[in-house]
């Protein structure tokens, strides 16, 4: 074999490996602590670090569409009533990652967790 297609053999080498390590960085030591973001018609509301949350708590979110009471409890978040006519994000119960968010449509309200460990999708199996 040829002195230079060992090197080029040898940087190959070198260049996969430093891929490979830097996947594993972002997938693993670069994840960040989950957070649910409430948004109420695109504008945040509240960020609640949910690794924080050390003791369950309610609140009540008022708007000019009507109400929803917010249930916090560690690691997890749900709308626990609301006074919209189709209940569905009360129905929805808790969420505690980010692979549905909570919707009130009638309400314009959103809450959804960002960061924490990523969801699998299909394809990742």
């Amino acid at each position: 074999m040829k002195s230079s297609t060992k090197w080029i053999l040898i940087l190959l080498g070198m260049a996969v490996a430093a891929s490979g390590a830097m996947i594993l960085w972002q997938r693993g030591g670069g994840q960040t602590a989950p957070v649910a973001r409430i948004l109420r018609d695109g504008e945040l509301v509240e960020e609640i670090a949910l690794d924080k949350v050390t003791a369950s708590y309610s609140f009540v979110l008022h708007g000019s569409a009507g109400s929803n009471t917010i249930q916090v409890e560690p690691g997890r978040i749900r709308v626990s009533a609301a006074d919209c006519p189709d209940q569905v994000c009360v129905e929805q119960g808790y969420i505690s990652d980010g692979t549905v968010p909570i919707v009130c449509l009638p309400h314009g309200l959103v809450i959804e967790i960002v960061g924490g460990e990523e969801p699998l999708d299909g394809a990742a199996g």
